[in-house]
């Protein structure tokens, strides 16, 4: 969802509404990590194996655990970071929050300083510290000192979520495609149309996140090739006829 603000009134009394992608970074990037690495892994793994002159039911069945195994870990990995960045964050306001309580006239001071810094004038700057701190003392800091704003807080269970979901998306594409040819064209096939999974999932980023789309595009799809590859020729060398 775009972030929409009130700005100044224009024209004929109408408001000006400000569109902004900052508040779609948690989930955007547990999204996009989580079905990057579903087409990346599943199809390298699908690629790998059908290398290796497995059948297609071997190849199969390691598609789809990789699908599973692959979608808990993800789901984990991004539960336990972000949660380590949530405690970390609650850490910190828990202690400017002390802070405020301790020696509330130094933290006026310390926010006072911030906005100086920031190219308010002595006089202006302890004015606009003096009215933040009225409204919301902790909020304040924790905006203009800590860094730590609604939009960009520490979702646990949103990015887990996220992530899996992503994963389990991005990892069927390559299995499906798998499912669908005979295990002498999957090594091609599946290399092929994941990397065209990839460049559209690099566009879809890049348009949600209001970032270059050749970049986006690019970046997504070397590094795909480059992990298919790689597992295509450990499947090859090591592989054996059945």
């Amino acid at each position: 969802m775009v972030v929409q603000r009130e700005g100044r009134l224009h024209g004929h009394g109408a408001r000006h509404l400000e569109q902004h992608r900052t508040s779609r970074v948690g989930w955007l990037r547990a999204a996009v990590l989580g079905a990057n690495d579903g087409i990346v892994s599943t199809a390298s793994l699908l690629v790998g194996v059908a290398a290796a002159e497995a059948d297609h039911g071997a190849i199969m069945l390691s598609g789809a655990a990789g699908l599973v195994a692959g979608a808990m870990s993800m789901a984990a990995g991004e539960y336990v970071s972000v949660s380590s960045q949530a405690d970390t964050e609650q850490a910190d306001l828990a202690r400017e929050r002390q802070e405020l309580a301790d020696d509330a006239a130094a933290e006026l001071a310390e926010l006072t300083s911030i906005y100086v810094h920031r190219g308010l004038e002595p006089k202006l700057a302890h004015e606009v510290a003096l009215q933040l701190t009225s409204h919301d003392a902790l909020g304040a800091h924790a905006r203009d000192e800590l860094g730590i704003t609604d939009a960009l807080a520490a979702r646990p269970v949103q990015a887990a979520l996220a992530s899996a979901a992503m994963f389990s998306i991005g990892a069927a594409l390559p299995l499906v495609t798998a499912s669908l040819l005979p295990a002498s064209r999957i090594v091609v096939g599946v290399s092929l149309t994941s990397l065209l999974f990839l460049g559209a999932l690099g566009g879809v980023s890049a348009q949600a996140g209001g970032a270059k789309l050749r970049t986006a595009i690019l970046r997504v799809t070397v590094w795909g090739a480059l992990a298919m590859g790689a597992t295509a020729l450990i499947g090859t060398l090591l592989g054996v006829s059945p």
